[in-house]
């Protein structure tokens, strides 16, 4: 009789058990047999009744408690507690459908939280393995499936977050999270390191010197003057500052300048200081030490100042450098040595220095915004590049240069450029000097079919349609009383504007269409205060 009493105090408690544990409770005798089965709302399922549960069985006859798995759904964990006469048993068959459920949602937001993320969106298991992966752009990722990553292990056995370094991306750096305790999930910053890699490699556009001052196109006079004293200073040893507006061909006279040294034979290094941030500059020109940040290389990588030992590092765009990073490079020009970032060595350096700038450093110095100290240091001998609108007559020798140039690289059957072609060409102020010429040419050249001559309705139209309105704008400037230097930056202004109208507002392909880069466009607008206009 107390025995089918406790059966029935036992069978009471089943429905508050499941409830909590979220799962199926039951009561069976020592040999296993279900008496009573309810699920996690309380509803008993009487077709189980009868049946044998061999985890309660086997609790029963070691008369101890036990753990192990649910017969009813596969993979739930189970526990039974003999109790008197009797076996009670649970199960978290809903923990496991809820914990089921949450990842399939999750696993249908990966691509989304890869692509917010800005890399690649990982799941593995409690043993770190991969189970599945998506790029940023939303596609999975399959050659890694399967591999284990300590980290991930790491973070899944203790249930703590770790961050430590990708498993598939090198520089890169990656979290781990543990969601439950068979599942973790992790992404990485893949985007933002190949974006830094691809800005090192724009800013280092070359690591040798290819042009000579044979490839300087021009017989003008200002032109001839500035080449002559280009190679009279060449096997010097002074540091040159070379002036010149965007697109002038600056870099052309560094390397020109260099191969006519005697450090010929020796590395040429350039460094673009106006297309990274003052944190990826200063690792780049100086070096960094292991360790000295988060993705730096192990071992640490030597600096441009280390690479062009012997040689020659153009600084170009110098005038961009921020303050604090004068400083640093005016210690390095002084002592001529220079520090790791993260080190304390000092490394003896022999290089000659030539820096350039389309800016007036005078003027910046007035503003604070330049070290007159390092002015000094730079500017021991000075290269002033006349512009495109300085040296008209060469306008014609260069556009028939570029044509043929282009004629052999696209198979085009040009010969010679159209008079009316020539006199817009002449006519047009250039603001993108050389580059930007150039890059009319290319853009022509295109639009060739079978012609044998290079037609005015072959150049952009900016070019064509926007004449007139130069013209006139430039009148009108003047009339109002403005200087040389103010009509020309509105002309520029106006050039810009044009750009962007046939681009459509793409910033790349404006700048491509000036003969710029990204960043002097990026400048430019934010000088003419059009940056939020165009945004």
């Amino acid at each position: 009789m107390s025995n089918h009493y406790d059966l029935e105090k036992l069978i009471m408690i089943l429905p508050i058990l499941a409830r909590s544990m979220g799962g199926y409770a039951t009561i069976t005798d020592f040999g296993g047999r279900r008496l009573c089965t309810v699920d996690w709302n309380g509803t008993e399922i009487t077709k189980l009744n009868g049946e044998i549960y061999d985890l309660a069985r086997d609790a029963g006859q070691q008369a101890c408690p036990l753990i192990g798995v649910s017969q009813i759904v596969d993979q739930a964990d189970a526990w039974a507690l003999p109790i008197g006469d009797y076996v009670l048993s649970c199960s978290n068959v809903e923990r496991l459908k809820r914990e089921q459920k949450f990842l399939d949602a999750f696993i249908k937001a990966l691509p989304m939280i890869a692509q917010v993320a800005g890399g690649e969106a990982v799941i593995f298991n409690d043993m770190g393995e991969r189970l599945l992966s998506y790029y940023s752009n939303g596609t999975e990722r399959h050659q890694l499936k399967g591999q284990v990553s300590k980290q991930a292990r790491q973070a899944m056995a203790s249930q703590e977050p770790v961050v430590g370094k990708s498993f598939s991306v090198n520089g890169a750096m990656a979290v781990r999270i543990p969601i439950t305790e068979k599942i973790g999930f992790g992404f990485n910053n893949e985007n933002a390191v190949r974006q830094h890699q691809k800005l090192y490699d724009e800013v280092k556009k070359f690591q040798s010197a290819n042009y000579c001052f044979e490839d300087i196109i021009g017989e003008s006079e200002v032109l001839a003057k500035t080449k002559s004293m280009a190679k009279f200073v060449a096997n010097g040893i002074s540091s040159i500052l070379i002036y010149g507006e965007t697109g002038t061909g600056k870099e052309l006279f560094a390397q020109s300048v260099h191969n006519a040294s005697e450090r010929r034979y020796r590395p040429f290094v350039a460094l673009n200081c106006g297309a990274l941030p003052a944190s990826l500059i200063e690792s780049n020109l100086f070096g960094y030490e292991e360790g000295a940040f988060t993705g730096a290389k192990k071992g640490g990588s030597p600096g441009a100042f280390e690479q062009a030992n012997g040689g020659t590092i153009f600084l170009d765009e110098i005038s961009e450098m921020e303050i604090s990073l004068q400083t640093k490079l005016l210690r390095v020009l002084q002592e001529r040595e220079v520090v790791r970032v993260g080190g304390f060595k000092a490394k003896r350096i022999d290089v000659r220095v030539i820096a350039s700038t389309n800016k007036e450093l005078n003027d910046l110095i007035a503003d604070g915004n330049f070290r007159q100290d390092l002015f000094y240091r730079l500017n021991v001998v000075q290269l002033k590049i006349p512009s495109l609108r300085e040296r008209v007559g060469d306008i014609v020798l260069l556009a028939r240069y570029f044509v043929h140039k282009f004629a052999l690289s696209f198979g085009k059957p040009i010969e010679d450029i159209d008079n009316g072609t020539l006199k817009i060409l002449q006519n047009y102020p250039w603001p993108g000097n050389v580059r930007e010429l150039q890059n009319c040419i290319e853009s022509a050249m295109n639009m060739v079919r079978e012609e044998s001559i290079l037609l005015p309705e072959h150049l952009p139209l900016y070019l064509r349609q926007g004449q007139k309105a130069l013209q006139e704008s430039v009148v009108v400037e003047i009339g109002n009383g403005l200087n040389l230097k103010e009509a020309l930056s509105g002309t520029e202004k106006l050039i810009i504007q044009k750009a962007l109208e046939m681009a459509k507002y793409k910033k790349v392909k404006t700048a491509r269409i000036l003969g710029i880069s990204t960043a002097t466009l990026w400048r430019k607008l934010t000088e003419y205060g059009m940056e939020r206009e165009h945004i």
